[in-house]
């Protein structure tokens, strides 16, 4: 009887949820290899084709697509959008290294550290102004709309970098300011990846405005996780230093957290690393076993 049923299944039976997503962002790393710049300078294009031959885990361009899809849409219809955001995604990497001083992304050179910072700065307006042209291409009746989504998000992720620049200078920052300036600098393009996925499908105002409530609250779970797995990472495919954000100080939620709930000889501990902008690398285990012990890591989690 098991043979005789596992005979019958059908190739056309629902696959996991992880064999679809594994293969939407096959389909969207297929389609960002399709975008071959011209050869011509080199010193553009080269850079241009090393951000987006770089892996990633395509969590904005995959979110669009299956919403879409969720609502009614035919998937193929989505992927310009899709590869919209994640030219975009990868626009906002290249200048953030800079910004960060940043040497590794994804276990590789960052542009600016594999060339220089005037080409990583040129690079990153190539690709934002291919994230237009992309988007450009979406069939749909509601293009200015999408345009009118796209450029919103643009403008909360410029305020968000500013805050996030302007807190480096800043010892009071609440950890209500920096959830709003997370969901401008990383929730604005998730929130816009289900709104494009919205408008592609032809969705009324209320599901467009539920879904943007979802992707605000998806874009600040993802900022926490990423905060957590900088000092906790212990996979090699994070590609980047642990305790990366410790060193530099830098206001994340596992830090400002610990400076609310922290007392005495800990909460002076927490302090130093604001004063002296940074904590040593031989002290990250330190901190993260206090932060272990105030219940901030599990917060996170």
């Amino acid at each position: 009887m098991m043979q005789a049923s596992a005979a019958a299944r059908s190739p056309e039976e629902p696959r996991s949820p992880e064999a679809m997503a594994l293969a939407l962002r096959q389909r969207i790393d297929a389609g960002l290899a399709g975008l071959e710049p011209a050869l011509e300078p080199a010193s553009l294009y080269e850079p241009v084709r090393y951000v987006l031959q770089a892996s990633g885990k395509r969590v904005r361009p995959v979110l669009l697509v299956l919403t879409a899809e969720a609502l009614g849409a035919d998937p193929v219809r989505a992927m310009p959008a899709a590869l919209a955001v994640e030219v975009f995604h990868n626009f906002t990497l290249v200048h953030d290294d800079i910004m960060d001083h940043a040497s590794t992304r994804r276990g590789r050179p960052t542009v600016h550290a594999r060339w220089d910072e005037s080409t990583a700065i040129l690079c990153g307006d190539y690709l934002v102004a291919l994230s237009y042209d992309l988007l450009a291409r979406v069939d749909s009746p509601h293009l200015p709309a999408l345009f009118g989504a796209y450029f919103r998000m643009v403008r909360h992720l410029c305020e968000g970098q500013a805050l996030d620049k302007e807190f480096e200078a800043r010892a009071d920052v609440t950890v209500e300011e920096y959830f709003q300036m997370i969901y401008r600098k990383t929730g604005a393009l998730i929130e816009t990846s289900f709104e494009l996925g919205g408008w592609i499908a032809g969705a009324d105002a209320d599901t467009r405005e539920a879904l943007r409530s979802i992707g605000r609250h998806v874009g600040r779970a993802f900022q926490i996780q990423d905060d957590l797995l900088d000092l906790i990472a212990e996979d090699e495919r994070w590609g980047k230093k642990v305790g990366g954000d410790l060193q530099e100080a830098k206001k994340t939620y596992l830090l400002l957290r610990a400076l609310e709930v922290a007392e005495g000889a800990d909460r002076e501990w927490f302090r130093r690393i604001v004063a002296e902008r940074g904590l040593p690398e031989a002290e990250i285990g330190e901190a993260r076993a206090r932060m272990e012990r105030l219940g901030v890591l599990d917060e996170a989690r």
